[in-house]
């Protein structure tokens, strides 16, 4: 049972190649047409393929209705909490989960700090979007027309010196962003607060979330939050391989 298990789905990702007839899903399989006529004819009574006019296969409708559901269903919060505590118990600083909404970058889940010092944000209140290390890996992974046309939409306030202080200052950091595959928030927002994030990845490799470590320069430097940086990418990519069903990664703080 298992091995006719297994070869009924070993014909999913072959027809993600494209369409095959009878004669190519058997030999990929190595199994007479026979047989793999019988796996073929199952899968396409659950709608997971579908047989052309020209006699070929190809994945049914049903399959991609199926992931869809699934990705509906999926929850980042709940995949994330644990790897963010752990984090946190790792490197003792605040830890955050953002994702962006309706034009807006919200956290969604946060780990306080263990130290005295501690930040104000609340899950639910939009980030300074400008400047919020988070908003701008959410924002560099959208098409270029999508990123330009947000850019010149937003106010620039100039929360520090070291603010964003236009749109095409804001763009060119996207680009950067988007290029390294990490941010920073180096005072930009508040002068004592600085932050370093990763983006969490989907399936299709789009950023559906990202993530942060943000500690006051009286608790470490930026250079020393900025030595955490490979944790933080390697908490990220291990809800990232949760999150679309990869297999999952080493625990980061193992």
């Amino acid at each position: 049972m298992s091995q006719t298990v297994d070869r009924a789905l070993s014909i999913l990702p072959l027809l993600a190649e494209g369409p095959a007839d009878l004669g190519r899903v058997a030999e990929r399989l190595g199994v007479h047409k026979s047989t793999a006529l019988r796996l073929l004819r199952t899968l396409h009574e659950h709608g997971l393929v579908y047989r052309q006019s020209d006699q070929r296969y190809r994945l049914g409708a049903r399959l991609f209705a199926l992931a869809q559901e699934a990705m509906e269903n999926l929850d980042i919060r709940e995949i994330a909490h644990p790897h963010l505590v752990r984090l946190n118990e790792q490197c003792g600083h605040t830890v955050h989960l953002a994702v962006h909404e309706e034009n807006e970058v919200l956290y969604i889940d946060k780990v306080d700090s263990r130290y005295p010092v501690r930040m104000y944000s609340r899950i639910g209140k939009p980030v300074a979007i400008t400047v919020a290390a988070v908003a701008k890996l959410l924002l560099a992974d959208l098409p270029g027309p999508e990123r330009r046309a947000l850019a010149e939409r937003l106010d620039y306030p100039l929360y520090t010196p070291r603010s964003t202080p236009n749109a095409d200052a804001f763009l060119k950091e996207l680009a950067t962003v988007r290029e390294q595959g990490w941010a920073t928030d180096l005072g930009g927002h508040e002068e004592s607060i600085n932050c370093v994030a990763a983006p969490i990845r989907g399936a299709d490799g789009r950023v559906v979330a990202a993530m942060s470590v943000s500690a006051p320069n009286v608790v470490v430097t930026a250079e020393e939050l900025l030595a955490l940086l490979p944790l933080v990418r390697r908490t990220a990519d291990a809800i990232s391989g949760e999150y679309s069903g990869r297999t999952p990664v080493k625990d980061p703080t193992v």
